[in-house]
């Protein structure tokens, strides 16, 4: 029972806040969060830094996803040790691979892509715990078990893509078709549940020109699909179903990724099949064929309540807060927007 209440508790959350963000987040106030003065461009005027709630979002979404991956060891009896070891070096090979990808597919500089930094982190992740089982494994006497390990980072990453995408709908990037595109049936059918963008910063604006038009809201399909992706792999894994769990987790997070290009209209490369498309295949293959060869652990059922309390260990909470806050300067510094900044003295007050 604990680990269905648990489950159903996320899902509660994870409701109201992905209902907030479709309402509010397409909305112009909801794309920069603040604007940090740097230097002066004249006597009154200061050239300032925008930070966005695109950083924000990306952040919680990560720190949440990395929590519920300790929360899913742990609750295995694994030591922190392992867990966050692996989480540092995952997170970094996603980071790297979110902006290297974007660099080669759409020859930009400052742009990240979710489906790069997934590639790069899904492929190294067997070779990561095998490198800390043969190396502070032994010297620590810990083990981490792969295939839940593997399920658990599949969890992990569906809820954070799912999440992660309010980031998405906030900065306007990663955008549906234009309902006037699309064929009359599902034209009707998304005519209600419409995305409708408006300010002239977001990428939906200045890169496809399709401010105040109504768009397919494939962020929000995406998030609504993955969490509930989510929420059913962690109680399978809870469960003890590693290999169901890990499965689905990247069938469903892959597979709905290789489909939902045909609905997107920002520029995913060039060609028919686009590279993201190709490199979403090649995960879904890779899974496929791993799943059966791993061995399954024998283990007792895992114990949430064990998951939850390793949270409360400090290493774990300096490393959630040190992720969250590097990857909302990270992520949140806007490269692609400016601001000019102007204080006066309110003399009534005075």
């Amino acid at each position: 029972m604990a680990s269905e209440l648990f489950v159903l508790a996320l899902a509660i959350l994870s409701a109201l806040l992905l209902g907030w963000g479709f309402q509010a987040l397409p909305q112009e106030r909801w794309q920069i969060m603040a604007s940090i003065p740097l230097s002066k461009e004249d006597s009154d005027r200061w050239r300032g830094v925008n930070l966005t709630y695109y950083g924000l979002f990306i952040a919680n979404a990560a720190a949440m996803a990395v929590a519920i991956f300790f929360i899913l060891m742990g609750a295995m009896g694994t030591s922190p040790q392992g867990p966050l070891t692996f989480a540092a070096a995952i997170m970094l090979l996603g980071i790297l691979g979110s902006k290297t990808v974007a660099r080669a597919v759409e020859k930009k500089l400052h742009t990240f892509t979710m489906a790069g930094a997934t590639l790069v982190a899904f492929l190294m992740a067997p070779w990561v715990i095998w490198l800390v089982n043969e190396t502070l494994g032994s010297r620590w006497g810990l083990r981490i078990p792969i295939l839940p390990s593997l399920a658990a980072a599949a969890i992990a990453y569906a809820w954070g893509e799912g999440m992660g995408r309010l980031a998405c709908i906030s900065f306007g990037c990663c955008y549906g078709k234009p309902l006037s595109h699309l064929h009359p049936a599902l034209r009707n059918l998304f005519t209600k549940c419409s995305f409708t963008f408006s300010g002239k910063t977001k990428k939906i604006a200045y890169q496809g020109g399709l401010e105040k038009e109504k768009v397919v809201p494939i962020q929000a399909i995406t998030s609504v699909l993955l969490v509930l992706t989510a929420l059913i792999g962690t109680l399978l894994f809870l469960k003890s179903l590693y290999s169901i769990a890990f499965t689905l987790s990247i069938g469903v997070s892959q597979g709905w990724r290789l489909l939902s290009e045909t609905l997107r209209a920002d520029y995913r490369g060039s060609g028919k099949v686009s590279a993201y498309q190709g490199m979403t295949l090649f995960m879904i293959l890779y899974a496929s064929v791993m799943a059966p060869l791993l061995p399954v652990p024998t283990t007792p059922l895992p114990d949430i309540a064990a998951g939850i309390k390793i949270l409360w260990n400090p290493s774990m909470i300096l490393f959630l807060e040190a992720l969250w806050l590097a990857l909302f300067l990270y992520y949140g510094r806007s490269a692609v927007t400016a601001s000019s900044i102007s204080f006066h003295v309110l003399r009534e007050r005075i």
